[in-house]
């Protein structure tokens, strides 16, 4: 495979099809990127000002006040961005006819007709349940069987598994599946031996070998899972629009069985639609790629979309760990578009199932966005592309930051006898409740939109439900923020002593997490938390309860990341009737062939639901562990 020695990406070189020319909604773009620096800009300016009121109600800001301020700003971007992300994407949602259409100018191409394209379909693997993703690629063959246009499509199972027994495994479990579909699908599976390059460098050896036999390449995750008509969708939009190299859908949780799981993916259902809907109608054609779920232009892609190996020795060099973000911005550089479909379809992904793992997950997107300080470099880069590396940065430097604003407060307050700090009580309530309002603004935003639609509320289970729902994932979201505030704080301190998250196979199974396990892994969380508790009493006890949204979670996280973890309050929250999603409550036929345990424990009829699946593939199964 191709490598690369320099993190400097040349400037592209026009060879085979020239870029396309820019789309038609140019000026309009930068109509509403300038409208959008200005309100967040402003947005920035105001609290830090609100902030300053505070501390100068004396008629002076100390230099302990200053060093608050100075740790405050670097926690406000991502805080203003998703605020007006929220305003805008509700204000469209409410406020238009084709939520879409306003802040795309994407064409939908005819799904129904037949399409010339031809599109790989790449699942990416390492160390997976063979059983499980072979059952979900098993049903997503079927739906686009059934749907009578698979003959465009092609499935390749691309596998960087390192663990024998596995790869064992995988190579029957996916004869099998080839066989099951022959002459209806093509379906080949490939492990490489070596993994330069972790996920992007498995893409890239598919590039080199079969790229140039394809049209469009449609990535997943190991726990991703498209319908037909969602695959269908995507080559018929890439056929209408040539300018556009990625196309994003927006991933939605699969139904879970965990109780971590239901409430977080309950959270980031509310907030990703009027965020991402937000962020379309600024970003426009510099738009997110997430790695997954998405569909590829491959011609560009693999001319333009090479990674560097970045130079250097310690976890931030080598390859690069979050590869999609930088691939878009190479994408958008080429002359090409990267676009979102910002509206929720039959997309899905499976959600960390315990705290634990979603920390790991966390922290493995911490060191690959800092790997991004190595690219800010990278010549020819659209502006908007080279902000959204520089906020992908600061997405992760916001939580040392946070905690490094209230441990300077906590320490004037401590040892500052009164004279290095003195705060406007007015101010610093009105600060609090106005941050706290933005920090959750694009779940407020969605969760409105839904209380404001009779269809959707039904959706979801109706009004009562949506309202408890979301206010106890409210609850929630604030006890884990703190916590994994924390975790990557302490992560990015020990990256100059060689601290590194690596990259290995995920957990995705519902399991009681080991108490030992959770102590050994939380016990900083936990020492924070009870030394605030401790600090508050201390110094006066009516410091505690301005105090508790910051260190309850933490003193709480060994329990809360048992109790949340295991199969028994995992039934205890289906029981419970909260964070229901749609999918659980109407379930698509697609899904059904999955027989997800949260339809089972749910009643679900999965009656007929094996024709829809590849009839006789749980046979070849049997025969092959034969």
């Amino acid at each position: 495979m191709r490598q690369t020695g320099s993190p400097t990406c040349p400037a592209p070189e026009t060879s085979g099809d020239a870029a396309p020319a820019p789309g038609p909604d140019a000026a309009r773009l930068a109509r509403r990127r300038a409208v959008f620096a200005a309100l967040v800009l402003a947005t920035i300016a105001g609290l830090t000002a609100l902030l300053g009121l505070a501390f100068a109600g004396d008629g002076t800001i100390t230099w302990g006040e200053w060093l608050m301020i100075g740790c405050f700003l670097l926690t406000l971007p991502w805080t203003a961005i998703g605020f007006w992300n929220a305003v805008i994407g509700l204000a469209v949602l409410r406020l238009s006819r084709d939520p879409l259409a306003a802040v795309s100018t994407l064409r939908p191409g005819d799904a129904a007709g037949d399409s010339t394209a031809s599109t790989a379909i790449l699942s990416c693997i390492r160390n997976e349940d063979v059983d499980a993703v072979a059952a979900s690629l098993d049903a997503m063959a079927a739906d686009l069987v059934r749907s009578g246009r698979a003959a465009g499509f092609a499935l390749y199972v691309l596998s960087d598994t390192d663990d024998a027994k596995i790869a064992a495994r995988e190579e029957r479990a996916f004869a099998a599946l080839a066989a099951c579909w022959a002459g209806r699908l093509p379906v080949l599976y490939r492990r490489r031996a070596e993994n330069p390059g972790f996920k992007a460098g498995n893409i890239r050896d598919f590039l080199e070998r079969w790229g140039a036999a394809h049209d469009y390449a449609i990535v997943l995750d190991a726990d991703s899972f498209l319908s037909a008509r969602t695959m269908l969708d995507l080559t018929a939009r890439m056929d209408a629009n040539p300018r556009v190299g990625i196309l994003q859908t927006l991933v939605v949780g699969l139904p879970a069985t965990s109780a971590f799981a239901r409430i977080f993916q309950f959270g980031m259902r509310l907030g990703m639609r009027s965020y991402t809907l937000g962020s379309a109608w600024w970003q426009g054609d510099c738009g997110p790629y997430w790695g997954h779920n998405a569909i590829l232009r491959l011609a560009p892609f693999a001319e333009h979309c090479d990674l560097p190996r970045l130079p250097g020795a310690g976890p931030l060099s080598g390859w690069v760990l979050s590869h999609d973000q930088v691939e878009a911005v190479l994408m958008r550089r080429a002359g090409y578009e990267v676009r979102v479909l910002p509206l929720e379809g039959e997309s899905f992904e499976e959600n960390p199932p315990n705290l634990l793992e979603f920390i790991r997950r966390e922290l493995r997107w911490c060191q690959g966005n800092l790997q991004y300080l190595k690219l800010l470099g990278l010549p020819d880069l659209k502006p908007v592309s080279r902000v959204q590396l520089v906020l992908a940065i600061l997405m992760f430097v916001s939580a040392p930051a946070w905690l490094a604003f209230m441990a300077t407060g906590a320490a004037l307050v401590a040892f500052g006898t009164g004279e290095l700090i003195r705060v406007d009580l007015t101010a610093g309530f009105a600060l609090f409740v106005i941050v706290l309002t933005m920090i959750f603004a694009p779940k407020i935003a969605t969760c409105l939109d839904i209380l404001a639609d009779r269809r959707q509320r039904a959706a979801f289970g109706g009004g009562l439900r949506v309202a408890a729902s979301w206010l106890t994932e409210l609850v929630f979201s604030m006890l884990m923020a703190p916590v994994i505030a924390v975790a990557v704080t302490l992560f990015i301190a020990g990256l100059p002593f060689g601290k590194a998250i690596g990259w290995g196979a995920q957990i995705r199974d519902t399991r009681t997490l080991p108490l030992g396990l959770c102590a050994a892994k939380l016990w900083p969380q936990t020492l924070f938390g009870l030394a605030g508790v401790g600090f508050a009493l201390a110094l006066t006890p009516g410091l505690v309860w301005p105090l508790l949204p910051v260190v309850l979670g933490p003193a709480l996280a060994i329990p809360l990341a048992r109790l949340t973890s295991g199969k028994a309050a995992g039934r205890l929250a289906l029981a419970s009737r909260l964070w229901r999603l749609p999918e659980e409550i109407a379930p698509p036929p697609c899904l059904l062939p999955l027989r997800l345990p949260a339809h089972a424990l749910l009643g679900v009829a999965f009656a007929g639901s094996e024709a829809a699946s590849g009839a006789g593939l749980s046979v070849d199964l049997a025969r092959a562990e034969g």
